[in-house]
């Protein structure tokens, strides 16, 4: 948590949400709809984590203090993201339709914070599949038909999937053999995918294959690894809307 104790120090999480969601606005064609959107979408992540932390620490936790901290950061959020979100969704009904697709991951989510085990790895890919998909909601919002959607989309799949194992091969698993091998085995065999997808694929995940390969074990500090991540983020938002 950051000192305010509002905003989660998850620094991945906000590319995950962003570029996705970016590459499917300026695919098709960015409109004013797009801004509550956003903003009902990062809200939206915020409110859930804390309603998820408050469950979480009134199960663990020995200090009953420890949950209510989640309590008022939990209802402004989620009132903001209503705030946003309402607006849009009365004149494109069709995102609430959206917003229940959405609906099992999180409470994928929700049930992995209940039990303590947020850093599993089946909760971290589960918190994949909705932030990639945004790719198609923001498309769909500018005008955009879904199939031209699905390519982009299912590139940054396979890339924000991969940074799941690679980044725990970087911090809570740096000294895993199995995760590094699970990590550079799963890179490996994305690399054709993304270039069946399309050729430029093949540039930014074959960078993203020697990355996975390089750089566990070099005790690099999580403020190197998470400018690495913000690079690798921004090369697919690049070559996607280059592709695309």
């Amino acid at each position: 948590m950051s000192r305010s104790g509002w905003l989660p120090n998850q620094h991945g999480a906000w590319a995950m949400l962003a570029v996705p969601f970016a590459a499917g606005t300026f695919l098709g064609h960015p409109r004013w709809a797009h801004l509550p959107l956003l903003g009902a979408w990062l809200l939206g992540y915020l409110a859930a984590y804390h309603a998820q932390q408050w469950l979480r620490l009134n199960r663990i936790a020995r200090n009953p203090k420890a949950p209510r901290r989640h309590v008022r950061p939990a209802l402004c959020f989620a009132a903001g993201s209503a705030a946003c979100g309402i607006p849009v969704a009365v004149t494109h009904p069709w995102l609430l339709l959206a917003a229940a697709c959405a609906a099992p991951f999180i409470a994928v989510n929700t049930l992995y914070a209940y039990r303590n085990r947020e850093r599993s790895l089946l909760n971290g890919l589960a918190a994949v599949v909705p932030a990639c998909a945004m790719l198609l909601v923001a498309l769909r919002l500018g005008g955009g038909a879904w199939g031209t959607g699905v390519a982009p989309a299912l590139a940054c799949l396979l890339y924000f999937g991969g940074t799941v194992p690679y980044v725990k091969t970087m911090i809570r698993e740096r000294d895993s053999r199995a995760y590094y091998r699970s990590s550079v085995a799963y890179h490996a065999v994305a690399v054709a995918p993304a270039a069946c997808l399309s050729p430029w694929l093949a540039i930014p995940f074959a960078l993203y294959l020697l990355r996975a390969a390089a750089l566990p074990g070099r005790g690099l500090t999580v403020g190197v690894v998470g400018a690495v991540e913000v690079l690798g983020s921004l090369m697919l938002l690049g070559t996607v809307l280059a592709a695309f």
